[in-house]
């Protein structure tokens, strides 16, 4: 079971709240969880959890601590699936990235040598702007949204980045997965899996929208990416 804390935002804007889990031995490196647009909830918690019974520090921020702190929903649930939208729309994306560079900051006050991020849905996309835009030094994203839209910025990307992509997506279009690949595939820093037939959202922790086979598949190699990179 983890815990939660606050920690400094950047320029002085406040405090960001998050969930954080220990492991039972001193951690040499972490890793940043992002949620999707449903908050710190249970899902994104027993992730955190997961990683930090690997032996990571483990930490999930609130990326919705300006404008809806705390908000956990259930994306089974229509009305909470709405309202996670209109959080979506409040977003600001550029401000996700500096909560990430703080995020950054804490994690390497905690004396770990490094630090990697894995993101989901909106976390996904800022999975990929952290690595275009933060000292990162591996990030993962899981069915990332609108990263079609920043393909200028994959120049930037320095350290190891790995995208998992399930073809129905019916977020991201047939016609923005062939831009991704086209852009990325031959980027020496970027890997991209593709999962056929899958939905948005196939590696849920938990929930309708989870597929056991692929979800094992890709979190495996999530695993496997961050023992490589995080070293």
């Amino acid at each position: 079971m983890g815990t939660k804390i606050t920690l400094a935002a950047t320029a002085g804007e406040g405090h960001i709240p998050a969930y954080v889990a220990q492991p039972t031995t001193p951690a040499t490196a972490a890793v940043i969880v992002i949620p999707e647009i449903f908050g710190v909830n249970e899902g994104i918690r027993r992730k955190v959890d997961g990683w930090a019974a690997l032996g990571y520090l483990a930490i999930a921020p609130d990326i919705f601590w300006r404008f809806a702190p705390g908000v956990e929903l259930d994306p089974d649930v229509p009305e909470q699936m709405q309202e996670a939208f209109g959080y979506f729309q409040q977003f600001d994306a550029d401000l996700g990235v500096a909560d990430i560079k703080a995020v950054l900051d804490w994690t390497r006050a905690q004396g770990v040598a490094k630090t990697g991020l894995v993101g989901f849905c909106l976390g996904g996309r800022l999975a990929y702007m952290a690595a275009a835009r933060t000292t990162v030094d591996a990030a993962v994203g899981y069915y990332g949204v609108m990263i079609d839209t920043m393909l200028d910025e994959a120049a930037a990307i320095a350290k190891p980045l790995a995208l998992h992509i399930p073809t129905a997506d019916h977020f991201v279009t047939p016609a923005a997965q062939a831009a991704i690949h086209a852009a990325l595939d031959p980027h020496p820093q970027v890997t991209l899996w593709d999962y056929a037939g899958l939905d948005h959202g196939f590696a849920a922790e938990m929930g309708n929208r989870r597929d056991e086979a692929a979800a094992q598949l890709a979190d495996q190699r999530t695993r496997d990416f961050f023992a490589a990179h995080l070293v």
